[in-house]
């Protein structure tokens, strides 16, 4: 492995032997490796595992549906990453077991680099801050030149149109199974799987939309009566097209939620600025703080977010912080009529006590029905 500051690692290969170039960063949770590799958040990025033993508990089946069509074991159809950086990597031990993480690697064609010290790639993250990097797993083995200008020549994470990789090519209706379930409007730039179950299991139809596609009043001759803002990944910045289709579907006044990347582009379509964090938030471990002094540990991964000080005159305010460094965490309107989260309210992997926010779009869906 090899990052653009020149730092150089040398571990055992496994899973596919290929050369992967990506963003490099980190997740400090100790389960639900299947989830976190397949999140489209990730889509672009080198992630390394904190948590030094992965794979014990194995892969689950890939054809496994729950009673939506939704794969049960992960939150897209495939391996999002581009390489996996791990400490130790061991043999599965588990009942629901179908692959073992390399094999299924292998088979989605994702490098997997192990015994390295991952403590110290992370100190060195959270230092200087995200860094590019390049894994190489087979033989033969390159030079470290040869690695540094297939480095260099690859494009870096922002150049990238990471949204169109992830995002539905057509629209599509997955039913809740309720009669007379109202139509949620869904702006899809790589929505995990656990965001949509979270909807369908509140007894709302979901309509993914792609990321650029404008939200239309009906479909199929429904009525839409919510818009849901999912989370990707990519520079918000970038995603100007996304924007302008969320600010003309607010002039509707639909009960609004956004998640995650969501957030982000709900506050520039409401005129605030985003910025690049150092390193980001990316674990099952993190804290939001509301108002009210209520406290929530949630799942992120986002390494962007809304600059607090652009919010003046743009119809929003805070709503939730993160109270270990003050990054904006949730977003509403006076009303409660647009509600965000930076963070995973549906976990996936993670804890799920924050679900409250589900239920409260839900509300204001049904009374708008």
């Amino acid at each position: 492995m090899l990052l653009e500051d020149g730092t150089y690692f040398e571990g055992e290969g496994a899973g596919a032997s290929a050369t992967a170039t990506g963003e490099v960063v980190f997740t400090t949770g100790m389960v639900g490796y299947p989830e976190s590799l397949t999140d489209p958040s990730y889509r672009g990025q080198i992630l390394t595992f904190t948590y030094p033993l992965l794979g014990n508990y194995g892969v689950g089946d890939p054809q496994r549906r729950d009673a939506f069509g939704l794969p049960v074991s992960f939150e897209s159809g495939s391996i999002q990453v581009r390489a996996a950086v791990l400490q130790n990597l061991t043999e599965p031990h588990h009942w629901a077991s179908a692959l073992s993480l390399p094999e299924w690697a292998r088979r989605a064609n994702v490098p997997i680099l192990t015994g390295i010290d991952t403590r110290r790639l992370t100190a060195q993250l959270r230092t200087q801050g995200v860094l590019r990097g390049l894994v190489h797993v087979g033989d033969p083995l390159p030079s470290r030149s040869a690695l540094a200008r297939a480095l260099s020549g690859a494009p870096r994470y922002e150049e990238e149109d990471l949204v169109a990789q992830v995002t539905p090519q057509r629209a599509l209706v997955v039913p809740c199974g309720r009669r007379g379930a109202p139509l949620v409007a869904v702006v899809d730039c790589g929505c995990k799987v656990s965001l949509l179950r979270s909807l369908l299991t509140r007894g709302m139809d979901v309509l993914r939309l792609p990321a650029n596609e404008p939200v239309p009043e009906r479909y199929d001759g429904r009525r839409i009566s919510g818009l849901l803002v999912g989370n990707g990944p990519g520079d918000p910045a970038t995603l100007r097209g996304v924007v302008e289709a969320i600010r003309e579907v607010r002039r509707r006044d639909l009960p609004t939620l956004g998640i995650c990347l969501g957030q982000q582009l709900l506050g520039q379509a409401a005129g605030a600025t985003t910025y690049k964090m150092k390193f980001g938030h990316r674990g099952q471990n993190k804290p939001v703080l509301f108002p009210d002094g209520r406290a929530y540990i949630l799942s992120e991964n986002h390494g962007y977010a809304v600059d607090p000080k652009s919010l003046e005159g743009t119809g929003l305010r805070a709503w939730a912080i993160d109270p270990d460094d003050g990054t904006l965490e949730g977003l509403r309107d006076p009303r409660g009529r647009v509600l965000s989260l930076q963070g995973h309210p549906e976990g996936g992997p993670g804890p799920r006590e924050a679900g409250f926010v589900f239920d409260l779009f839900a509300g204001k869906v049904r009374r708008s029905a």
